[in-house]
């Protein structure tokens, strides 16, 4: 098949054709032989056969004694046998039955009397209680066929047969090439431009899971040559080998050409998103797949491409993907040319499984992290409205799903301290938040998409904060307001104030670059009636339309230099170690739909809420005040 640049192939169709590809160029997996001790839950490379019976001898298959049964017939309650000591032989379970016996009496049916003999009530049959040769296993039978898991029960039955080795399936190495100039080794303090290389260790650790030995390799310069050099080592070292980054366009992406080079490319692009820039190829019978840089795209093209390639060294029958049916919250833009793999958080809000999407960076690895499951979008498909229901796949148990308490809305840290201390007093529930804002978790809970929201949203006409959007937006009732917290807001700027920033009026000073939060999110509603409260045009404000989704990614667009000033937390500002010049105290407080009040994941928070340990918790962080954390708050 010819090679073109940069191709647009179908998922499922690169997919097959590449195993058949390399099936055609012997790719094929190697063998060795272990001891059976050391096999557990590794892949015969044969049917494996018993060497000898099991059990070998005739046993006895209890305590007591053997007899000749004809001695003991006629034995009954009211006419009982005697028998002399030289009649019968003591035995303990899994004793050989001696010559001219062919039966054992459990030693609860016999008396036992002064002169060594023995009086039975009972006749024995034949063969009675002895295990018999080759009862479990007769020589020669197939223990276990080829291309089996060796389980912990089938390691006992081949010794027990006499199988002391067997053959299985080698584990496959799977060589990790790292590349780029900016790239460097896990450290603690790297420097501006420097990319901590741990796409290795994700990839290690996947590969691992899948049963493969990861070898990874020195960092490689995006230099052609030692690229070359670095592939043709691990293609003659590995079965299997990733090549990270370089794969696309650019004028430093030599992934490609160096494969070409050294073998052959099948495709270089797949129409998936993460993911487009793959590249299918081989360097004799080892496959070569060429995985973009960034996390999630690599993630997403080691599960769907190299896997496979896993399963069939194994001989196993690629793993089937779960999914289940789930309403949208938000909705899914997706472009024609590529079928997309979208991250979502869910959770079960009475009986709808609720799906949240992730940010779909590519190089947001975290989204991974948290994420419950994947929505795949098909290509040829734009997306999905809110409230559409979706077929998700599964990446946790859905059993998590039911006891996760769903929160939508507002975004604070103590949110996840919150759901710390919740797993942390029972393990078996979790927090499932997403951050939208104050009013997109009003508008959550009104389409019951969640188990609570955070809410700080600030009434400009009476400076009160959340009853009048309760009131409006939920005129019936049928949700709880329930005290929080009561946070600081304020201005957040570079350590020492380098700018001297005083007042939020300053934020409109000339040369100030200034980070807001999202439209509908309280602290921009916020920031909005400061800015009419003080004769602030925002059009004279630079930046003020640059938006964040939540507190610490404005905390850390000023920590790193990229802003001078933000509108946010004092807890958030503490944890980047930024300067913060107080502006008010807002009340934080969550909105609990009466559906969901009594559910167990919410009565759980609740306690935690109201416990000394979260006290403390929010106390160490700063910033915040705690009057009665739990207690409902009455409507006017």
């Amino acid at each position: 098949m010819a090679f073109e640049y940069l191709t647009n192939v179908a998922l499922h169709q690169a997919r097959q054709e590449y195993m058949d590809w390399l099936k055609s160029k012997g790719f094929e997996h190697k063998t060795e032989t272990v001891p059976v001790y050391t096999a557990c839950g590794r892949i015969t490379a044969k049917a494996v056969y018993a060497a000898i019976s099991a059990p070998h001898y005739a046993a006895s298959a209890m305590d007591g004694v053997a007899v000749n049964a004809v001695d003991t017939f006629g034995a009954t309650e009211t006419t009982p046998i005697t028998l002399p000591a030289d009649k019968f032989t003591v035995l303990d379970t899994g004793d050989p039955i001696p010559e001219g016996c062919d039966a054992v009496i459990m030693v609860e049916d016999i008396v036992k009397n002064e002169d060594s003999s023995i009086t039975i009530h009972a006749a024995a049959a034949p063969w009675q209680h002895i295990r018999q040769i080759g009862e479990d296993i007769c020589a020669g039978e197939m223990i276990l066929g080829a291309y089996m898991p060796v389980s912990p029960s089938a390691i006992g039955a081949m010794i027990a047969g006499g199988v002391l080795e067997i053959e299985v399936i080698a584990a496959p190495k799977v060589g990790i090439i790292p590349t780029g100039d900016e790239i460097i080794p896990p450290c603690a303090n790297p420097k501006p431009g420097d990319i901590l290389e741990f796409n290795s260790s994700i990839f290690s650790g996947m590969v691992r899971g899948w049963g493969a030995e990861p070898v990874t390799y020195p960092i490689v310069p995006d230099k052609y040559d030692m690229i070359m050099a670095a592939v043709k080592k691990a293609s003659e070292e590995c079965d299997l080998v990733i090549l990270n980054a370089g794969s696309s366009a650019g004028r430093e992406d030599f992934s490609a050409r160096v494969i070409r080079e050294l073998g052959e490319v099948l495709y270089h692009g797949i129409a998936m998103k993460p993911g487009k820039p793959a590249i299918l190829g081989c360097c004799g019978a080892t496959p070569v797949l060429g995985v973009p840089g960034y996390p999630v795209s690599g993630i997403i093209v080691i599960e769907e491409l190299l896997k496979p390639l896993v399963d069939m060294w194994f001989k196993a029958q690629h793993e089937r993907k779960e999914f289940v049916s789930a309403v949208l919250t938000r909705p899914v833009v997706s472009g024609l040319k590529y079928q997309e793999f979208v991250r979502v958080r869910m959770g079960y809000v009475g009986k709808r499984l609720m799906a949240s999407p992730l940010s779909r960076g590519s190089g947001v690895v975290s989204s991974f992290m948290k994420a419950d499951g994947i929505l795949e979008v098909p290509q040829g498909t734009e997306g999905y409205e809110a409230g559409t229901e979706v077929q998700v796949r599964l990446l946790c148990p859905e059993e998590k799903l039911k006891n996760s308490l769903v929160i939508i809305g507002s975004h604070d840290p103590l949110l996840d301290e919150l759901g710390n201390m919740l797993h942390i007093e029972d393990n078996e529930l979790y927090m499932s938040s997403s951050h939208v804002g104050s009013m997109g978790g009003i508008m959550a809970l009104r389409r019951g998409e969640a188990h609570a929201a955070g809410c700080h949203l600030l009434d400009t006409e009476t400076g009160i904060y959340n009853k009048a959007f309760i009131k409006k937006y939920f005129p019936k009732g049928n949700v709880k307001l329930v005290r929080c917290v009561g946070r600081q807001q304020g201005l957040m700027v570079a350590k020492g104030n380098p700018l001297n920033i005083e007042k939020f009026s300053d934020i409109a000073r000339e040369s100030l670059r200034f980070v807001n939060r999202q439209k509908g999110s309280g602290t921009r509603i916020l920031t909005d009636y400061l800015c009419k409260t003080n004769s602030v045009d925002t059009d004279s404000i630079y930046g003020y339309e640059r938006e964040e989704l939540t507190h610490t990614s404005v905390a850390v667009q000023i920590a790193s230099g990229s802003a001078d000033v933000g509108m946010g937390i004092f807890s958030a500002a503490q944890l980047y170690d930024l300067d913060f010049i107080p502006i008010c105290i807002e009340e934080y407080d969550l909105i609990i739909p009466d559906h969901a009040w009594d559910e167990p994941q919410t009565q759980a928070m609740l306690r935690v809420l109201k416990s000394e340990e979260f006290k403390q918790r929010l106390t160490a962080m700063g910033g915040y005040t705690l009057d009665a954390p739990g207690e409902i708050i009455e409507i006017d």
